[in-house]
């Protein structure tokens, strides 16, 4: 659906903000419309209910700046006190998940990846497994993502461990992060479809977005956060568990892998199935299975998958 609202009576920077700051306040509590302003006038895309309320909250919003002489965001979030913010954005069917930075809506694209999506919404944990391409860790970064704008956690966090894939790389130049960025390059991708690029940087310079190797997990507590455990096949049982128990108060965690690409060294036992296995049954924990069915790459990919899966 499409529809287009005009502001009369009100000079739109008013309701919009300087560089349009609480226009952006608004819209990141609809990560389902897809919202333009131009001058007078915002053009909104997506589903009947949304739009409806969108156009409710600014009403409100030119209510507001009735009563006072300037808006801030807090103005903003006054408008969506005592709403639950995981009920009002539980997605349902083909929703979308977050809309990318060209536009491009983010959704689940077959059913596993669905169920995945489901999982998340009705549990604390979530453990997502098969093989490459079925979009696993992209689906995991959308859900963070939108977590992060709708305001349900602080801040995202990311991590992998530092296992090579079959190959020794040797000694990488440069400072921590450039040492680390060859693993973790899958999950910049991800975050630059979703991110525009300056504000992406900024939530890596203050700590909203973090990306670090497992290793630097220990010790820490992750309180009101979204943190993404990516190829987890690499683990072994010990550090799973490390990982595991550093979840904190409302923070939803989502653990990822493939388990027929370890890449442990000396042949050391992955600890993500026996993981799933030690943790199944117990209320709070979704696991989600991908199966070649489900890989959404090019093609070529399912036949390349189903012809090693033959060694």
């Amino acid at each position: 659906m499409k529809k287009k609202i005009i502001l009369e009576a009100i000079d739109p920077i008013e309701i919009y903000g300087a560089g349009n700051r609480l226009f952006e306040a608004l819209c990141n509590y609809f990560p389902e419309i897809k919202a333009i302003a131009r001058g007078n006038e915002i053009m909104l895309e997506g589903g009947e209910k949304d739009i409806a309320a969108f156009e409710g909250k600014i009403n409100a919003l030119i209510e507001k700046r009735g009563h006072k002489r300037n808006l801030t965001p807090y103005d903003v979030e006054e408008l969506f006190e005592g709403e639950n913010p995981m009920e009002r954005y539980r997605l349902k069917g083909d929703a979308v998940i977050v809309y990318g930075n060209d536009g491009k809506p983010i959704k689940a694209r077959n059913r596993t990846q669905e169920a995945m999506v489901n999982a998340y919404f009705e549990n604390d944990l979530v453990f997502a497994t098969g093989p490459a391409g079925t979009g696993k860790t992209y689906i995991a970064i959308a859900l963070a993502v939108r977590a992060l704008k709708n305001r349900e956690v602080k801040r995202i966090i990311l991590t992998r461990p530092a296992v090579e894939a079959g190959e020794r790389l040797g000694f990488l130049p440069g400072d921590l992060k450039d040492k680390l960025d060859p693993y973790l390059q899958p999950l910049y991708d991800a975050l630059e479809d979703m991110i525009p690029p300056k504000k992406l940087q900024g939530f890596m310079e203050d700590g909203t977005i973090q990306i670090a190797p497992l290793a630097y997990m220990r010790g820490r507590t992750l309180d009101r956060a979204c943190v993404i455990l990516d190829e987890a096949q690499n683990t072994n049982l010990g550090q799973l568990k490390m990982f595991l128990t550093r979840m904190g108060r409302d923070a939803k965690f989502i653990v990822t892998g493939d388990a027929t690409q370890i890449d442990l060294p000396h042949k050391e036992e992955s600890g993500l199935l026996k993981g799933i296995e030690l943790t199944k049954g117990i209320r709070g924990i979704g696991t989600v299975t991908f199966s070649n069915e489900d890989i959404v790459r090019h093609p070529l990919v399912t036949k390349i998958v189903r012809a090693f899966d033959k060694l």
